[in-house]
């Protein structure tokens, strides 16, 4: 086992795991640490803790020392220098004509480097702007090309739902969100309605998926074939995941060879438990066919 602390460094951003070296370190206290980058003034939001060797990214940097008042004064005075690096860049993108977006600027707490976040459409010859950047700040530069969830990430605002943006309140990692997910919850296909402000998919179809799965173990599909308790024959055709109960049109003449089989009318509600499934779904092939062309279309839209 290993003991560590979790420090992040942004807002909502990424959590990673240093040795506190013997230092007490309480969660809420800012630390300075070293890192790939140099050294780094980041809060600690996980409590020291043991965990796996095998859960540590190698090598484990350790934690310098507890922020001192001229450590917080130097990271604000690094804040107000981004405020006006970034009015500078504008200035010479414009100058320089670069078809790019820029998105945030960043010092690190040593100043041995300033990175520069932006956005574009393509690859970008940002040579000279390096050079004129280089010649003002007198220090390392680097620009970084993001994508849109990132951009979103960084500049915030509000969701479909109404509310903060996850991403840029808590959301430390970007899982992998996929139109499947919205087809298991039974959630529109268009993608304006499933879509976040960045135009990929929204985040949150990620959180309840696996419940969705949970809860959808031995539900009758659509169109499948399923015995009712009052042993009468019926096929599915609705099903509500939540409630775990599927509507059912009782099959009062069969066709041949199980093919054009004549329903009732009248619509009954089943829970999953009581309804015996018979292997047999008559539609589900032409629903995942237009699934697929459903999902041809989004993902052109939506692609990264």
């Amino acid at each position: 086992m290993v003991t560590v602390v979790g420090i992040r460094f942004k807002k909502a951003g990424k959590i990673y795991y240093f040795d506190p070296d013997n230092i007490e370190v309480k969660k809420g206290q800012h630390v300075v640490v070293e890192t790939a980058r140099g050294i780094e003034y980041g809060e600690v939001v996980v409590g020291q803790k043991d965990i796996l060797e095998a859960d540590v990214v190698a090598p484990l940097k350790k934690v310098l020392r507890i922020a001192t008042m001229e450590d917080e004064a130097q990271n604000q005075l690094n804040v107000d220098k981004e405020k006006e690096a970034f009015e500078i860049c504008i200035e010479k993108i414009t100058l320089h004509e670069l078809d790019m977006k820029l998105i945030d600027v960043e010092y690190t707490f040593d100043n041995n480097k300033v990175i520069f976040y932006f956005t574009a459409d393509g690859r970008i010859d940002f040579r000279e702007l390096v050079k004129d950047l280089a010649a003002i700040f007198k220090t390392r530069i680097e620009l970084r090309q993001i994508g849109v969830r990132d951009e979103a990430k960084m500049i915030g605002g509000l969701g479909p739902c109404g509310k903060s943006l996850c991403c840029a309140t808590w959301l430390g990692d970007f899982e992998p969100v996929s139109i499947k997910m919205a087809k298991e919850q039974s959630l529109s296909l268009n993608p304006t309605k499933i879509s976040g402000i960045c135009g990929r998919l929204m985040c949150c179809l990620k959180y309840e998926h696996d419940m969705y799965l949970s809860l959808r173990e031995n539900l009758p599909e659509v169109g499948e074939k399923i015995l009712t308790p009052e042993g009468v024959e019926g096929i599915v055709t609705e099903n509500n995941v939540l409630l775990e109960c599927v509507k059912v049109r009782h099959i009062s003449r069969p066709g041949k060879n199980g093919q054009d089989d004549k329903l009732s009318e009248d619509l009954c509600v089943y829970g999953k438990d009581s309804v015996k499934r018979m292997g047999c779904c008559r539609t589900k092939g032409k629903k995942e066919e237009e699934v697929n062309i459903y999902s041809k279309d989004i993902m052109e839209i939506l692609k990264d």
